[in-house]
């Protein structure tokens, strides 16, 4: 009898450690881990310039991607067009861009009118709304888009995220480049030429808050060119992926707020990694602990990046989100 219960109790341990060892390889989410291993997966996260807003932010998506286990780094780039040919290269494994490019390079058109469609490029979330801002001063008398003409306006690098805008705008209000005396100036040498008396207008995409916006205000009082009523409504309607958006007056102490349009960023993903890496890397990001990394890297970030607007940018457009992305959103109730 006694040895009958000394060979039961065995047995009883047996199992507890055999359960124990079943349980042990789990996430904090409860999610068995299987045979994904962090540690020799390698993600690096493509930004933009160190002046911008994507350089911190994409910065601290690689901080909480390497929190987490993963081998990365965050890269400097020139950007969304930069970063979209990177991704379809296999240069990077996450990359921050404009949803309106990466549209245009899905489709072929626009900007890569001509090119292979680049039907390879996955997203993996939405991320903060890139705002249309068409800044000018008040001595310039401007006051909407259509005294533009005849004007010296700066509408961004050739074929950019911000001069696709401004080309898209001119469209929406009946104009060309014709009808203004474009140049093709970034924003920030735009914006300094409107400092020196030559330029009148620049198209600035991007958050809101935009330091350069925020120094030529320091020299001069500036206005907002509004783009609102009909023209928006034909800019939305022809290219979804607008929204509108509003410029309030105290984020760079101007006269009233601007009605304008805005453009989402969305944050790309490698078609190459798996379904587990993906999911796993939007789990970790939309942790509680992942969303606080990285809305301490920019007020824009803690304000616009979240779960619940996780789709915006993608949902209903041509960009097809990855796999595991899909699976992800699908257990969050995000997608059917």
């Amino acid at each position: 009898m006694f040895m009958k219960k000394i060979i039961a109790l065995m047995m009883m341990i047996v199992m507890a450690l055999t359960v124990a060892a079943c349980g042990g390889d789990k996430k904090a989410d409860g999610k068995s881990a299987g045979k994904l291993d962090r540690s020799k997966e390698f993600i690096t996260v493509l930004t933009g310039p160190t002046s911008g807003i994507y350089f911190p932010i994409g910065g601290a998506f690689s901080k909480v991607v390497g929190e987490m286990g993963y081998k990365t780094s965050a890269t400097a780039t020139g950007a969304t067009a930069e970063n979209i040919n990177a991704i379809l290269t296999g240069k990077g494994e996450m990359a921050i861009a404009m949803s309106d490019s990466v549209i245009q390079a899905v489709e072929a058109f626009g900007a890569y009118q001509g090119k292979p469609k680049a039907e390879d490029l996955r997203a993996m979330m939405g991320l903060w709304p890139n705002v249309c801002q068409i800044v000018t001063t008040k001595d310039s008398g401007i006051t909407k888009f259509e005294d533009l003409k005849g004007k010296r306006v700066g509408v961004g690098a050739p074929n950019s995220g911000v001069e696709l805008n401004a080309r898209m705008m001119f469209e929406a209000h009946g104009m060309t480049y014709k009808d203004a005396k474009v140049d093709y100036l970034s924003y920030g040498e735009a914006i300094d030429q409107i400092k020196n008396g030559q330029c009148d207008v620049a198209f600035v995409t991007s958050g809101l808050g935009n330091a350069t916006i925020k120094e030529l205000g320091t020299a001069k009082e500036i206005v907002f060119v509004p783009v609102e009523g009909e023209a928006l409504k034909k800019l939305i309607a022809k290219y979804p992926f607008y929204v509108e958006w509003t410029i309030p007056k105290d984020v760079y102490g101007t006269q009233k707020d601007t009605t304008t349009a805005a453009v989402m960023n969305i944050m790309l993903v490698s078609k190459n990694l798996s379904d587990d890496v993906v999911y796993d890397l939007l789990s970790g990001i939309y942790d509680p602990k992942g969303l606080e990394v990285i809305g301490a890297s920019h007020a824009t970030a803690k304000r616009e990046i979240k779960l619940d607007t996780a789709l915006r940018g993608i949902q209903g457009t041509s960009v097809q989100l990855h796999p595991g992305a899909i699976k992800y959103y699908k257990e969050k109730g995000l997608l059917k």
